[in-house]
């Protein structure tokens, strides 16, 4: 008796099966983007492993580490969402000039990279002290998170640029690439970062205070040079962003706090520290490729704001699911092995493939909406989802994406 599918199914997967065929450039370079987010999110999770005696000497700063790399892929994400955006539309220019499209984008990404690191610092402390968690000072927190955030946007403002400029030339699909290609940038310079941010804590916590106050001060003026750009597009991303990137930051540290209370176990098994940058990255990088797509379709027409995903969107979503299937397998295979030959204790190869996946799967359920409301929402309201989008996206995933993986860490009984 053979099986037959009813012909709504039989109609949809074709539909989709079409999709896919039609899509073929946006799959191979979507692949290969996420294979190198994973790959490089692997090595900055190697870094974390590392960091276990760091982590314990200052306590609080596993909380600022996830805020840390996720609101560099809010930033940067969401600049090269918007280049690609205007890679499509004619406003992208190749070469930098003072008030152009490319420029004014730069510079509020710089620009709120000072107020959003300051954000993310104090956000960490009064979290630590709501949840009653041992921390360092709001002080040695802001040195780090202001000093680790600018050291690794300075290399991930470069990298888009070159990235946007390649994308241009070579007709590259940055929706597919940007995201995730940034992300994997990101995780790998921010951790190193902030370690050397560190050494700038000294053990005089008024010289800690002095130094912090003064990175606060830097953060107040970026905030009210970005109000008061003479350029234009400058003004709007700042005000737009600067609401979505306090959300952000608040939810990176309630993630932050999650894994800060099960640190004990982490250090224990610092196997599971390894999967934590790169399943990160890989929530973040998944819901910005869906974000900025959905933009770009929202941008070009292609999609309306209904209160239900159309078929298009719906369609956007299981180019998702394909990309998802393959990076969490990837992030479970690759940190068992990358384990393994550092001579980290892992609980298997079979355990550690499960936890990523199962977390990743849950995790991509709230990712499509969340994507896909957020770019709609954004959208209707007369916003700019390029600004919205990626970084509510990125941010909120970072808070289900550690929740998800940790509950895929309570199902497989490591923790």
């Amino acid at each position: 008796m053979k099986l037959r599918l009813p012909r709504p199914s039989l109609a949809l997967a074709r539909e989709m099966l079409a999709f896919w065929g039609s899509e073929r450039r946006t799959l191979r370079q979507g692949f290969t983007a996420l294979a190198i987010s994973t790959a490089v999110g692997m090595a900055a999770g190697m870094v974390l492993g590392f960091m276990e005696e760091l982590l314990a000497v200052l306590p609080g700063l596993l909380v600022l580490v996830p805020a840390a790399i996720g609101m560099r892929g809010a930033i940067f994400g969401a600049l090269g969402a918007r280049l690609g955006t205007g890679i499509l539309t004619g406003q992208f220019e190749r070469e930098i000039t003072p008030g152009g499209f490319a420029h004014q984008n730069l510079v509020a990404s710089a620009l709120l990279t000072f107020s959003s690191s300051a954000l993310a610092a104090i956000a960490a402390r009064l979290i630590a002290a709501v949840f009653g968690l041992a921390s360092i000072s709001v002080w040695q927190l802001m040195i780090v998170s202001m000093l680790g955030g600018v050291l690794s946007s300075a290399f991930i403002l470069v990298g888009v640029v070159f990235l946007a400029r390649t994308a241009q030339s070579r007709n590259w699909d940055m929706d597919a690439i940007g995201s995730p290609i940034i992300t994997a940038t990101g995780d790998i310079v921010t951790l190193p970062a902030l370690v050397l941010a560190t050494f700038a804590i000294t053990r005089v916590e008024w010289l800690n205070a002095t130094l912090g106050i003064a990175l606060v001060a830097v953060a107040i003026a970026a905030v009210v040079t970005g109000y008061r750009s003479p350029g234009p597009l400058t003004r709007r991303v700042v005000r737009e962003s600067l609401p979505v990137l306090s959300y952000a930051a608040v939810v990176d540290i309630l993630a932050g706090a999650v894994l800060e209370v099960q640190v004990e176990s982490l250090l224990a098994e610092p196997a599971l520290l390894i999967l934590i940058p790169p399943f990160i990255a890989n929530c973040g990088s998944l819901g910005g490729i869906l974000s900025a797509r959905l933009g770009s379709d929202l941008h070009l027409g292609l999609i309306s704001t209904r209160r239900f995903p159309e078929r298009r969107a719906n369609l956007e979503g299981s180019i998702t699911v394909l990309f998802s299937m393959a990076a969490f397998t990837g992030v479970g295979l690759i940190a068992h092995v990358a384990a393994t030959v550092s001579g980290f204790a892992s609980p298997g190869l079979q355990t550690m493939v499960g936890i990523t996946l199962t977390g990743g799967l849950l995790a991509f359920v709230m990712l499509f909406f969340v994507a896909y409301y957020a770019a709609t929402a954004t959208y209707r309201f007369g916003l700019d989802p390029d600004n919205h989008g990626i970084p509510i996206v990125t941010a909120t995933m970072d808070f289900f994406g550690v929740l998800c993986l940790v509950a895929g860490m309570y199902l497989f009984g490591v923790i």
